[in-house]
C-alpha cells in the first residue's frame, strides 16, 4: 500500500521581513472532508504496514492487562464520618466512586458509577466531583468530546435525583461554600479554552442567573477556585507562567467580596494555604529563585506583613507543605530526587524520611486532620510499584497501608535501577534515571528508550510501570534524562531550559543519548526517542538535530508547529505560554523558534522510523500539528524508514480515556518499536 501524499497548498507567513511557506496549513480545517479523509487514510495505512504486528500487539495487550488487578480498590479516606473510596469492577473501563458511613464494614453507597455515565460515548472524562460540606449532596462535572470542557450536574445522594440545572463550558472543578446550597467554578472561552472567569451558583436557581466573582482580563493568566484543607477559606487563583495572584473569602459568608492576599507584579510566585489564625505562603519573592515559607495574619495579609519561617535555599526547591498542629512537613527537592522534611513547630525536631534507593517518587497523600501525628504519603520507584504509606511522626515507624498489586507475580530483585550523571555539551551535568532487568542485560547489546520532556519546570520522576515490564523483559532498558526545562535541580533549571535557552533541553537529550550508548547501556542502533506534547517536540527537534542517533522515535501528540500555534493567540494555550517559549511577535523570539521549530526545521535527510500520534479533537496540541508535520516529513524525507501517524478520531490529548482501550495505544507503540528491531 502506498503512503499518503497531503496534497500541497502554498499558504505564505510573513513576519520580520521572513516568508515561511506553509504547503500543509490547510490541515487546521477541522470540519474539511478532505482533512478527515487524509487522516483517515494515514490511519489505513498504518494498519496495513502494521498489520503482520497484530498478534505482537495482542500479546502486548493481553500480557499488559493480565498484571492489572481488575477489581482493585483505592485507600479509604475519612472524613466527616464517612470512608471514601473508589474501585473498579473486574473488566470495566471506568471506576465507581463509593462511601461508607462510620466503618468499613457499613453498607456501601455508590455516589458515582462511571460506566454507566460513559455509556453511548467513544470518549469519557470525569472531570471532579465534591460532596456538599453537609454531605448529602454531589456535584461532579464530565466531559465526553475530550476537548477538557466540563459539564457540571448535581445530585441528592440520598434519591440519586439530579437537580434541574445543569453548567456547561466549565473547567470542571467544583468549590462548595458551607451552606451546602451554593458553589463556585470556572468558566472557559469557547475558542481559546482560556479559564477566565469564576461564576458563583446557588443551588435551584437558573444558571443564567449565576454571580460573576471575578473575571481575568489579562489572556496571559488563567483562574481555578478552590478551598483550603481547613476548609475556613476559599481562594480564587490567578496563574501565569511567571506570575500569581490570590483572593479569599470567608466559606460560610460565600456572597461576600473577595479579599486580595498580595497584588500580582512581575516575576512573583506565591501559593497559599490556612491553619488557625494564619496563611502560609510559599513564594519566590525578594530573590527566592527557589522558594521560601512565609507567614502572615489572615487578618493582615499584605506582604508588608510576611514573615519568614523557612529562608531560601540555593541547592533546594520547595515544592509544597503539609500543616499540622505539631508539625510541618516540606516537600523538598535536592539533586532531582523528592525529599519529606519532618519539623515541629517548636523547633525540637527536624529530620528527613530516608527512602534508601537511589531514583524514586515520594509525594505528600491525603491528610485530612490537622491534629494527627501520621503522615500519609505515596512511594514508587522504577521498581517498587505505587505505595501508600503510613508514617509515625513521633515514633519515626512506617506502615504499608496498599501497594499496587502486580498480578501474575513480580520481583523488584529481578530488576536494577541506576542513577547517573551525564555531562552536557557545555559541562552541565545532568541526571539519568533508568531501568533494565538484570538478566536481560548485555552490556551494548540492549535496545534503550529514553524517555524526555523537559518543559514547564515540570520534574520527571522515576516511577513505576507495569506495562512497561513487557519491554524490560524483552532486554531494553528504559532511561529518563532529566534534562533542563525540568524543575528537578531547582528553578534555574527550568530557566536554562525555555525561552531563549531552549535549545539546551535538546542538546542535554542528545548527550545523555551518547552517552548511554557509549558506557554500554544500549546498542549504538537500539537507541529509541520517546516524548509526549512538548516531549513531542523535545524527540521532533533531535530528529532533525541527530537523526542519525536513532533508531525510532514515538511522538505522542507532539507540539512541532512552534511558531506558527504562538503567533496565533487563538489557539488554546498560547497567550499563557509567552513566558515559556517566548513571543515570536518580538523578532529575537521569532528567530530563536524558528531555529529549533520541528516542522519548520524539516529537510532532505534520512530520518529514523516516526510514529506519531494525535487526537483529532485534543485541547492542547491541535491535532493538525502533528498531520501537518508527518505530511511534510514524508515530502521531504530521504530513505526508506518506516513513518505512521495515527490519528485518533473520538479523543483529544490525554488519549482513551478507558483504563483498557489506553492499553491498546501502549501496544501499538511497543510493536512498533519490536518491528523495527525485527522481533515477533
Amino acid at each position: 500500500m502506498e503512503a499518503p501524499k497531503a496534497k500541497q497548498i502554498p499558504h505564505v507567513f510573513s513576519e520580520h521581513g521572513n516568508a515561511r511557506i506553509d504547503d500543509y496549513y490547510w490541515l487546521n480545517e477541522r470540519e474539511n472532508p478532505e482533512v478527515i479523509d487524509y487522516l483517515n487514510a494515514e490511519n489505513e495505512y498504518l494498519d496495513a504496514q502494521l498489520k503482520h504486528t497484530e498478534p505482537l500487539q495482542k500479546q502486548l495487550y493481553d500480557e499488559i492487562v493480565a498484571r492489572i488487578k481488575q477489581d482493585d480498590m483505592s485507600l479509604p479516606v475519612f472524613k466527616k464520618g464517612y470512608f471514601y473510596y473508589s474501585r473498579y469492577e473486574e473488566g470495566k473501563e471506568y471506576g465507581l466512586s463509593c462511601r461508607k458511613k462510620g466503618s468499613l464494614e457499613a453498607e456501601e453507597e455508590i455516589l458515582l458509577d462511571c460506566n454507566a455515565l460513559a455509556e453511548g460515548h467513544a470518549f469519557f472524562s470525569l472531570g471532579a466531583s465534591s460532596v456538599s460540606p453537609d454531605t448529602e449532596l454531589l456535584a461532579y462535572s464530565i466531559d465526553t468530546v475530550s476537548r477538557r470542557q466540563y459539564r457540571i450536574f448535581v445530585k441528592d445522594i440520598a434519591t440519586g435525583k439530579h437537580f434541574a440545572e445543569e453548567i456547561p463550558d466549565t473547567a470542571g472543578g467544583i468549590t462548595w461554600a458551607n451552606d451546602s446550597r451554593t458553589f463556585f467554578y470556572t468558566l472557559k472561552d469557547a475558542e481559546t479554552l482560556r479559564s477566565y472567569k469564576i461564576m458563583r451558583h446557588t443551588l435551584g436557581t437558573p444558571v443564567e442567573t449565576d454571580v460573576e466573582v471575578y473575571c481575568e482580563t489579562d489572556n496571559t493568566f488563567n483562574v481555578f477556585v478552590g478551598k483550603t484543607k481547613s476548609e475556613r477559606y476559599i481562594f480564587i487563583g490567578s496563574e501565569s507562567t511567571l506570575s500569581t495572584e490570590y483572593r479569599f473569602v470567608d466559606a460560610c459568608h460565600p456572597c461576600d467580596e473577595f479579599e486580595i492576599v498580595e497584588p500580582r507584579s512581575r516575576d512573583m510566585l506565591y501559593y497559599v494555604d490556612h491553619f488557625g489564625d494564619d496563611f502560609y505562603i510559599i513564594t519566590n519573592a525578594d530573590g527566592a529563585k527557589n522558594f521560601k515559607i512565609m507567614k502572615t495574619p489572615a487578618a493582615r495579609c499584605g506582604k508588608q506583613h510576611w514573615t519568614e519561617l523557612m529562608a531560601h535555599r540555593d541547592d533546594v526547591l520547595i515544592e509544597g507543605i503539609e500543616i499540622f498542629s505539631k508539625y510541618l512537613v516540606v516537600e523538598e527537592r535536592f539533586q532531582g530526587l523528592m525529599r519529606l522534611r519532618v519539623m515541629t513547630w517548636d523547633g525540637s525536631t527536624d529530620y528527613y524520611l530516608d527512602f534508601g534507593e537511589p531514583a524514586y517518587t515520594a509525594s505528600v497523600g491525603v491528610n485530612l486532620d490537622f491534629d494527627a501525628h501520621t503522615l500519609r504519603y505515596g512511594y514508587t520507584s522504577m521498581t517498587t510499584p505505587s505505595s501508600v504509606f503510613e508514617f509515625d511522626m513521633d515514633t519515626k515507624e512506617k506502615t504499608l497501608l496498599k501497594q499496587q498489586e502486580v498480578v501474575g507475580g513480580y520481583s523488584s530483585g529481578e530488576y536494577e535501577t541506576e542513577r547517573l550523571t551525564v555531562p552536557s555539551h557545555d559541562g552541565v551535568l545532568v541526571p539519568v534515571s533508568l531501568v533494565y532487568r538484570k538478566d536481560k542485560f548485555r552490556p551494548s547489546a540492549n535496545p534503550l528508550v529514553l524517555y524526555g520532556y523537559g518543559s514547564y519546570g515540570m520534574s520527571m520522576e522515576a516511577y513505576f510501570s507495569s506495562a512497561r515490564l513487557s519491554l524490560l523483559d524483552r532486554g531494553f532498558v528504559w532511561a529518563v534524562p532529566h534534562v533542563r526545562g525540568g524543575s528537578e535541580l531547582g528553578r534555574q533549571w527550568y530557566d536554562d531550559g525555555k525561552m531563549l535557552n531552549k535549545k539546551n533541553t535538546f542538546l542535554d537529550f542528545i548527550a545523555c543519548g551518547d552517552y548511554l550508548v557509549a558506557n554500554g547501556y544500549a546498542a549504538k542502533d537500539k537507541l529509541f526517542a520517546m516524548g509526549g506534547s512538548a516531549g513531542g517536540l523535545l524527540v521532533g527537534a533531535v530528529a532533525n538535530m541527530a537523526p542519525q542517533m536513532w533508531r525510532g522515535i514515538i511522538a505522542d501528540v507532539p507540539f512541532v508547529d512552534v511558531v506558527t500555534t504562538m503567533l496565533d493567540d487563538s489557539i488554546p494555550l498560547t497567550t499563557g505560554e509567552y513566558d515559556e517559549w517566548g513571543n515570536p511577535n518580538d523578532e529575537e523570539y521569532y528567530r530563536y523558534m524558528l531555529s529549533y521549530s520541528p516542522y519548520d526545521n524539516v529537510g532532505a535527510r534520512d530520518y529514523p522510523a516516526m510514529l506519531v500520534t494525535t487526537g483529532l479533537h485534543d485541547s492542547q496540541v491541535q491535532y493538525w500539528e502533528p498531520a501537518k508535520w508527518v505530511a511534510k516529513l514524508r515530502k521531504m524525507k530521504t530513505g526508506d524508514s518506516h513513518l505512521f501517524l495515527r490519528t485518533n478520531m473520538d479523543f483529544g490529548h490525554g488519549g482513551a480515556s478507558g483504563r483498557f482501550e489506553g492499553i491498546r495505544e501502549i501496544a501499538l507503540e511497543y510493536a512498533f518499536m519490536l518491528n523495527e528491531l525485527g522481533e515477533k
